[in-house]
């Protein structure tokens, strides 16, 4: 009982962090779109760097959600290939947020 409780609490929190990392990813692409159109159109101070720093630091920020999640999941029933799979997916993960984290230091903020 306590088990089957548990099981169902750590898969409402992964699901809840895949749908925060996806809302912060959105998010951050909707808000980019909103940035460009008002630096194009209504000549807003805003410059490109600024843009793509900011979406960078949502999709790495939405990134470590994503990672959560799976480690959620995978706490659940850890088979050795469940295990594998995993390690894999988050090795990747983190180097595509650090590798993002690196180029967003690249732009400079103005």
């Amino acid at each position: 009982m306590i088990e089957l409780i548990f099981k169902q609490l750590v898969e409402t929190f992964a699901q809840l962090f895949s749908i925060v990392g996806a809302a912060l990813i959105i998010f951050g692409g909707l808000k980019s779109i909103l940035h460009i159109v008002l630096l194009e159109v209504a000549k807003r101070p805003y410059t490109y760097n600024h843009i793509r720093r900011e979406l960078t630091d949502k999709i790495v920020f939405g990134l470590e959600f994503f990672i959560a999640a799976d480690i959620l999941s995978t706490l659940v029933a850890p088979t050795h290939e469940e295990l594998i799979l995993l390690g894999t997916v988050v090795v990747i993960r983190t180097l595509m947020g650090y590798f993002l984290s690196k180029e967003a230091e690249e732009y400079q903020l103005e």
